[in-house]
C-alpha cells in the first residue's frame, strides 16, 4: 500500500525552484533588449555578409553558390592588398604621431603649470566635434593650389609650395586631417586616465626628490598604460576603416586617389559602382579579420607589458 506525500511538503520543495526560475528570467529581462539590439545591428549584418560572400553573380545561372572562391580571389587581389599596404603604412606613421601629440598635450594639462588650461583643453578637443566630411572639405580647400590657402601663399609670396594633393603627398595630407580631427579625442582619454592617479604617489616622489621627467616615466606613463593600449587599438581600427577622407578628396585629386586607395573605399566601389555585392562582402570580411587580428595582438602585448 502506497503512502501519499502531504501537499504542504510538495509546495515546500517546489517554491525554491520557482524562485530560481523567476530570478533567471528577471536577469534575461534586463539583458534581453541589449541582446536583441546587438543581434540585430551587429550579428545579423555579419551573418548576412558571410552569406553573400559564398555566392557569385554569373551571366548564366544567376547568383550561384561558389564556396570559398571569393576568398581565394580576395587573397590574390593586387588592388586589395595595395590598399591594405597603404593603410598599414598610414597607421605606422600617423598613429604614433597622433598619439604622441595627444599624450604631450594631456601631460601638459595634467601638470597644472599651463596657463588657461580649460581654454586650451576645449580648443584641442573642438576639432573632434567637427564632422569628418566638413573637416575634410575645409582642409581640401586649404590644400588647393589654384583656389585655396596654398595657392594664395604661392601668389602672395611668389613661391611654389608642393601640392598637398599630389600623388606623392596625398597620404600625408590625409594623415594631417585625421591627426587634426582625433588628437583631442585621444587627449581626453589620456587626460582622464591621468586624473585618477593617486596624489599620494606624487607626494612620495616629491619627498624622494624626483623631477618632473622622472615622475612622468616612473608614475604617469605606467599608470595610464591601459589607456594607451585602448587608444592605440581605436586608432588602428580607425586607420583600417579610412574612407571619408579619400572619397571626398578624390574629385580634387583624381590622379592621386584611386578607387582602391583604401580597403573600405575599394569595398564601396565594388558594391555601388561595380555592382559586385558578393565580392564586396568578401573583401569586407577579410579586412575585418585582418583588423581584428592586429588589434588583438596589440591588446595582448599591452596586457603582457602591464602584467
Amino acid at each position: 500500500m502506497t503512502t501519499l506525500q502531504p501537499p504542504a511538503a510538495v509546495d515546500r520543495t517546489a517554491r525554491p525552484s520557482l524562485k530560481r526560475d523567476r530570478r533567471s528570467w528577471t536577469g534575461w529581462g534586463f539583458v534581453g533588449p541589449f541582446v536583441a539590439v546587438f543581434a540585430l545591428v551587429f550579428l545579423a549584418p555579419i551573418g548576412y555578409s558571410i552569406y553573400l560572400s559564398l555566392f557569385r553573380d554569373r551571366l548564366i545561372g544567376g547568383n550561384t553558390f561558389v564556396g570559398l572562391d571569393n576568398y581565394q580571389q580576395a587573397l590574390q587581389d593586387d588592388q586589395f592588398w595595395a590598399g591594405v599596404t597603404r593603410v598599414g603604412l598610414f597607421l605606422l606613421v600617423q598613429v604614433p604621431i597622433m598619439l604622441g601629440i595627444a599624450l604631450l598635450v594631456a601631460l601638459a594639462l595634467d601638470s597644472g603649470r599651463l596657463y588657461g588650461k580649460n581654454f586650451f583643453r576645449i580648443s584641442i578637443f573642438l576639432p573632434y566635434a567637427v564632422p569628418a566630411v566638413v573637416a575634410t572639405l575645409m582642409w581640401a580647400f586649404m590644400y588647393g593650389t589654384r583656389f585655396g590657402l596654398v595657392g594664395d601663399i604661392n601668389d602672395a609670396f611668389g613661391v611654389s609650395l608642393p601640392d598637398p594633393l599630389s600623388p606623392d603627398l596625398i597620404l600625408a595630407s590625409i594623415g594631417n586631417i585625421v591627426t587634426w580631427e582625433f588628437v583631442g579625442y585621444n587627449m581626453l582619454i589620456f587626460y582622464s586616465a591621468l586624473r585618477v592617479i593617486p596624489h599620494s604617489l606624487y607626494e612620495a616622489a616629491e619627498i624622494d626628490g624626483a623631477g618632473q621627467l622622472r615622475v612622468i616615466t616612473a608614475i604617469k606613463l605606467p599608470a595610464i598604460r591601459g589607456a594607451l593600449v585602448i587608444a592605440t587599438i581605436f586608432s588602428i581600427i580607425g586607420s583600417f576603416q579610412l574612407f571619408n577622407e579619400p572619397s571626398i578628396l578624390k574629385p580634387l585629386a583624381p590622379n592621386a586617389v584611386t578607387t582602391d586607395y583604401t580597403p573600405n573605399y575599394y569595398t564601396y566601389t565594388l558594391s555601388f559602382n561595380g555592382q559586385q555585392h558578393n565580392y564586396s562582402a568578401t573583401v569586407a570580411i577579410v579586412m575585418g579579420l585582418i583588423t581584428m587580428v592586429i588589434a588583438y595582438v596589440v591588446q595582448l602585448r599591452g596586457m603582457r607589458k602591464g602584467a
